[in-house]
């Protein structure tokens, strides 16, 4: 609820002014959007579509990354935003093999979180593993590796879709 708030928080307060004619918005009555009372254009809420992925390997190992930007040395899933034009699918197998240099196959989608910074919606899934050697791209990856379910490193706290997708992974390894 507080991650809703932040982010209709800064839509409003982005959008003040009309990004047509640039006359100040009003709110539009019965619709979460703001309306220009000068040129009509009406402005929602725009959410920015992420995904997020699991890659399994079939030896039963999950591929985590340790984001560059990370402060500490937590591990987690790959994960971008999905650019204009593009399906899902396309954007899972984009984001792995630009951030790790893996290609994956058959994947699933497992679930979604709605996520404030700065106004995504993460979509959940589990990819499997198909060809290539770990190759981190040294910008947004400072490493990655395959782990075992019983030998991992630090991963994100249980409020996160990352968590949600690792606990989903090892309740299917045990």
């Amino acid at each position: 609820m507080a991650g809703r708030a932040v982010q209709l928080v800064e839509w409003t307060r982005t959008h003040r002014f009309c990004g047509r004619c640039g006359t100040p918005t009003d709110e539009a009555p019965g619709e979460r959007a703001r309306r220009c009372p000068s040129c009509g254009l009406q402005a929602f809420p725009r959410l920015a579509p992420a995904i997020i992925t699991l890659v399994e390997r079939a030896d039963g190992r999950a591929l985590l990354a340790r984001n560059a930007r990370f402060p500490t040395a937590m591990y987690s899933c790959v994960a971008g935003f999905v650019e204009p034009g593009e399906t899902l699918e396309e954007a899972v197998r984009r984001e792995v093999f630009e951030e790790v240099g893996v290609r994956v196959g058959d994947m699933r989608y497992r679930r979604s979180q709605p996520w404030p910074f700065p106004h995504s919606l993460m979509l959940g899934f589990h990819a499997d593993y198909e060809s290539g050697d770990i190759a981190c791209d040294g910008i947004e990856i400072a490493d990655a590796d395959w782990f075992a379910p019983d030998d991992l490193p630090d991963i994100p706290g249980p409020i996160s879709i990352a968590r949600w997708l690792i606990d989903d992974w090892l309740s299917r390894s045990a």
